[in-house]
């Protein structure tokens, strides 16, 4: 079954209710273009200006908000232009191919990043003392590098004439080729995000299962021992102050017992994750689930209309879904900031300090005292 840029419409007096549908998807889709471009670069100069951010889960959010912003630039204008004209492509055979090549490019290269981002996740509650210490810049730039090489490789063979880039025009945009699944060009492609979709929620049920077996894990003692010249006494005199002490529950210099070791090494390569970085941890993977969550639920009646193109011959997919859900997935592009200013604290912390007026009304900071010599 193959959707091209089909011939006109039979009916020529229903005009006024395609002039009204694109009317609508022309407001949709600025809007979409507005959000998206508008809270990935606010993100993207947040996460680049506070060195408080410079952290490997937010460099992956820094990625996936540049490729949502030039999928935003560089895709949509062109869906804009063939809603405009009527549901039709007025560019070139090329250009299409282009055009539908980002737009694979940038599905698949979220897809593979927020697998990605699920693993060191997990890696972050689960194993923290070896993401600590391996998760570095060099190491994050290497995984950023590896989903866009696997997503050039996804997006890539239609290039090539192994498979299909078309305008179909039930869509109003450059995509794949949708035809039964003898000889179709959707299933495999489609069938793959599915599968990191579903491998990204198994991450994350994995590190729920890990989180719930290990939901009594508490600091052994709760009340850090009391030193008077190091002779410690009181709640966990047998050395408990010690580990207390390491595990960030102590007060006070360090004890002496501990001195040679921390000499070793320097202050900023503890390895021990200790309850304000379990919050903060918890609080990311709460963050980016929710990101995951939405690009499933967004993509999901896509996949589905694709599926049911290519195995179901004798009945067509409804106009409405197959718009609705294709006008989802555009969505999915402004949906990221959005979810990281909402359940983010340190994001928001950062927003209000850059931007004075969302904070405190801007109300102008109270002048400190002075004294006169």
């Amino acid at each position: 079954m193959a959707n091209t840029t089909g011939e006109p419409e039979e009916v020529s007096g229903a005009l006024s209710l395609p002039s009204a549908s694109a009317y609508v998807k022309l407001v949709l889709l600025g809007l979409i273009m507005c959000v998206s471009l508008a809270g990935n670069a606010i993100l993207s100069l947040l996460v680049l200006k506070e060195r408080a951010l410079h952290k490997a889960p937010y460099y992956f959010l820094l990625d996936l908000c540049l490729a949502d912003g030039i999928r935003s630039a560089i895709c949509f204008p062109f869906v804009l232009a063939s809603v405009r004209h009527g549901s039709s492509w007025t560019f070139s055979a090329l250009s299409c191919k282009i055009v539908a090549f980002m737009a694979v490019l940038f599905c698949f290269h979220a897809a593979f990043m927020l697998f990605c981002i699920s693993v060191t996740r997990y890696m972050a509650i689960a194993h923290h003392r070896f993401y600590a210490k391996r998760m570095t810049l060099w190491t994050c730039a290497a995984v950023i590098c590896m989903a866009w090489t696997l997503s050039v490789a996804m997006a890539f063979p239609p290039v090539f004439d192994v498979g299909t880039y078309k305008f179909i025009r039930e869509e109003d945009q450059c995509i794949f080729e949708h035809r039964y699944f003898k000889a179709n060009d959707t299933l495999g492609f489609m069938l793959m995000l599915a599968v990191l979709m579903a491998a990204t929620h198994a991450v994350y049920g994995k590190l729920l299962l890990f989180e719930y077996r290990h939901r009594k894990m508490k600091p052994v003692q709760m009340v850090p021992a009391i030193s008077q010249n190091w002779t410690f006494h009181g709640p966990g005199a047998t050395g408990q102050a010690a580990a207390n002490w390491i595990a960030g529950f102590g007060r006070g210099p360090m004890p002496p017992t501990l001195l040679g070791i921390r000499q070793n090494g320097h202050a900023a390569s503890r390895r021990l994750l200790g309850m304000d970085e379990v919050k903060g941890e918890k609080q990311l993977g709460r963050m980016f689930y929710a990101i995951t969550l939405l690009f499933l639920l967004l993509w999901s009646p896509y996949i589905v209309a694709c599926y049911w193109r290519v195995f179901v011959k004798a009945c067509a997919v409804p106009h409405r879904y197959l718009a609705t859900a294709v006008w989802m997935s555009f969505a999915q592009a402004a949906v990221n900031p959005i979810v990281c200013f909402l359940l983010n604290k340190d994001l928001k912390k950062c927003l209000r300090t850059h931007a004075p007026c969302w904070g405190t009304g801007g109300a102008p900071a109270p002048r400190e005292p002075y004294c006169v010599m």
